[in-house]
C-alpha cells in the first residue's frame, strides 16, 4: 500500500527518481540549511538511494537537528540527519522536547560537528560575556546549533532575552542569510554547529574578515557536565586560513534517524547502497571521508532501526563496548 504523505513540508523538496504514480513508498528527508553540509549531502544520497532502492521516491528539504526529529517523528518526512544527543533528547522528551518522541530510529552515526562562533575581525568581543548586547545570529530556531548557543550563554549567566534587553537582537536566520547580515553591519556574532570548514565561514573571511571566539576549559565542562551528549570540541589551526591555533569549543557526533514505520526492507536496502556508495558521497564534501562504517551504531543512544540492524549484522558492525 501507498504511505500517504502527512503534511506538505513548508520548504519545497528537491525531488528525485520516481514519482508518486511509480513509486510504493516515498522517502522524504529532512537535512540541513543551504550553505552547510548537510543540505548538499542529503541531496546526493536521496539521488543514489533513489536510483538504487526498488520501489521508492525521494526527496530532500532542508531542516535542523532539533525539527528533523519532530518531522521524522509526526510523519512529514521518513528520514533526518541530525545529532545523537539531539536524538535521545528527543525521544526521550528531555531539552528543546516537550514530549517524547518515540517514533524516530538511529540509521547511522556519521562524524562530528563543531559549534563555530565567528566575529569580525576587528571586533571589541573578545568572549562570550562581551555578547551580553550584541547582534548574534545562532542560526534558526530549532536547529541544534541554537540550542548549542543557549548552553554556552547560560553558562555565562544570560539569555538572549536578556541580549535583547540589554539592547542587542538576535535573527533566527540561515546560514546564507546570516552571512549578509553580518557582510552588511546588522549582526555582531556568527554562530553554528556544523563540519570545519564551512563555506559561510570561509566567505566572511574573505569578506569582512572574521576572528573565532572559543571557550576556555572551565566553561567547557561546566557545559558538557550539564549537557550530556555534548563533547569536547576544536577549529583545528589551518583548518582556515590565517588560523594559527586551535579554537577550543563543543562537538557533538552527528547521525540519520528513520521513521520506526519505514518497512524493514526498505530500510535495510537503504542502508546497503548508504553504505556502498561511499565514495560517491565523500566527492560532494570532503567531510564525508569522516564517516566510517566501524562507527555506524557509536553513539547510538535510541533503538536502532530492524531494517538496518540487518544491514549492520551481515557488515559485521558492532557498537563500541
Amino acid at each position: 500500500m501507498k504511505q500517504v504523505l502527512k503534511a506538505a513540508l513548508v520548504a519545497a523538496p528537491l525531488a528525485f527518481a520516481g514519482t508518486a504514480a511509480d513509486a510504493d513508498t516515498f522517502v522524504r528527508m529532512v537535512s540541513g540549511p543551504a550553505g552547510g553540509s548537510w543540505y548538499p549531502l542529503g541531496a546526493k544520497i536521496m539521488q543514489v538511494l533513489g536510483e538504487e532502492v526498488p520501489g521508492i521516491a525521494t526527496s530532500n528539504t532542508s531542516g535542523g537537528g532539533i525539527s528533523n526529529v519532530k518531522a521524522v517523528d509526526g510523519g512529514d518526512a521518513e528520514i533526518g540527519w541530525s545529532y545523537a544527543h539531539t536524538s535521545y533528547n528527543g525521544y526521550a522528551g528531555r531539552g528543546k522536547f516537550d514530549s517524547k518522541h518515540e517514533n524516530v530510529r538511529h540509521f547511522a552515526t556519521l562524524y562530528p560537528a563543531t559549534f563555530q562562533v565567528a566575529v569580525k575581525a576587528d571586533s571589541p568581543i573578545k568572549t562570550f560575556e562581551d555578547m551580553k548586547n550584541a547582534n548574534i545570529s545562532p542560526g534558526k530556531a530549532g536547529w541544534t546549533g541554537t540550542a548549542f548557543a543557549e548552553s554556552i550563554l547560560k553558562a555565562y549567566g544570560f539569555d538572549f532575552a536578556k541580549v535583547k534587553e540589554n539592547g542587542g537582537t538576535v535573527h533566527y536566520v540561515s546560514y546564507t542569510e546570516s552571512v549578509a547580515l553580518m557582510k552588511d553591519g546588522h549582526i555582531d556574532v556568527f554562530m553554528a554547529a556544523t563540519s570545519v570548514p564551512q563555506a559561510s565561514f570561509i566567505e566572511l573571511q574573505h569578506s569582512p574578515g572574521i576572528r573565532f571566539v572559543g571557550l576556555p576549559q572551565a566553561k567547557l565542562d561546566q557545559i558538557i557536565k550539564d549537557n550530556p551528549g555534548y563533547i569536547t570540541g576544536s577549529i583545528p589551526k589551518g583548518s582556515y586560513e590565517g588560523l594559527e591555533a586551535d579554537i577550543p569549543s563543543l562537538g557533538i557526533v552527528t547521525n540519520m534517524v528513520v521513521s520506526k514505520d519505514l518497512p524493514d526492507d526498505i530500510v535495510y536496502q537503504m542502508c546497503k547502497s548508504f553504505w556502498k556508495n561511499h565514495a560517491t558521497f565523500a566527492a560532494v564534501k570532503k567531510v564525508w571521508n569522516r564517516v566510517k562504517l566501524e562507527d555506524a551504531l557509536n553513539g547510538a543512544a535510541i533503538p536502532v532501526h530492524p531494517g538496518a540492524q540487518k544491514c549492520y549484522d551481515e557488515l559485521g558492525v558492532k557498537a563500541a563496548s
